[in-house]
């Protein structure tokens, strides 16, 4: 088969990817935050146009928005979460989804990522089409709290579908040959701009399929890091 046939076989392809953003709304976050919402904005145009240079188009988009704070401080509003939202037909739900993201809160410095992590992993993942791709991007400043913490897990809030170990949480995330794991091997990717501490080092040192982005805090996304997001989406498919 010749590579032009190869590369018509490639565009005849159905390509699904859902995206789901983790993005710590601490009160430390102010300034971070709105870059952050400016580029997600920005998003579904920006990995189009990508997908469209590469001579490929994407069947299904569907984009999630976790938004986390601090079980220990406040556990009212510790966690929202969205569902997935198709683009582009509910474009606009996504638009005013993180347009409600604001930066308030959040008591000691450790945040409850890892509950958003745990969140994002159990979501419920596109598994039709022919090729696929599940993305989380973790967008934080601070460290997290060790998952099962009773400070936290006794709140009236907290979710009973996490699990009550960063080992446990790993095993949901799965290794290549994992028979537990809720997203699929082959399709995900995690994305991590986080300070160098607990648990993204370790996260970035043990879990596959991982890219990690050391930031400091306070810090806003830079252009060349959704730029990154973007590549390794679109070169992964």
């Amino acid at each position: 088969m010749s590579q032009n046939q190869n590369r018509s076989g490639d565009n005849n392809l159905k390509y699904a990817v859902d995206i789901v953003l983790c993005v710590d709304t601490t009160a430390s976050m102010g300034p971070t935050l709105e870059n952050v919402k400016q580029s997600a904005m920005s998003f579904p145009n920006r990995l189009a146009q990508e997908m469209a240079a590469k001579g490929r188009g994407i069947s299904s988009l569907r984009l999630k928005v976790i938004g986390f704070r601090d079980y220990a401080d406040c556990a009212e509003d510790a966690m929202v979460v969205s569902p997935f939202l198709r683009v582009p037909d509910e474009l606009d739900s996504f638009e005013t989804t993180v347009n409600a993201l604001h930066a308030d809160g959040g008591g000691d410095e450790p945040e409850s990522a890892l509950e958003a992590l745990a969140l994002a992993i159990g979501s419920d993942w596109e598994t039709g089409l022919d090729r696929r791709r599940h993305v989380i991007v973790m967008f934080t400043d601070a460290s997290a709290h060790r998952l099962g913490d009773p400070r936290h897990t006794r709140a009236s809030t907290y979710p009973q579908s996490i699990p009550g170990s960063l080992e446990e949480l790993y095993a949901q995330w799965g290794s290549g040959q994992s028979r537990s794991a809720l997203v699929e091997n082959s399709a995900k990717r995690l994305l991590m701009f986080a300070p160098e501490s607990y648990p993204w080092t370790d996260i970035a040192d043990d879990w596959n399929n991982t890219i990690y982005f050391p930031s400091e805090a306070g810090e806003g996304l830079e252009e060349w890091e959704m730029d990154q997001i973007i590549a390794t989406i679109a070169n992964s498919l």
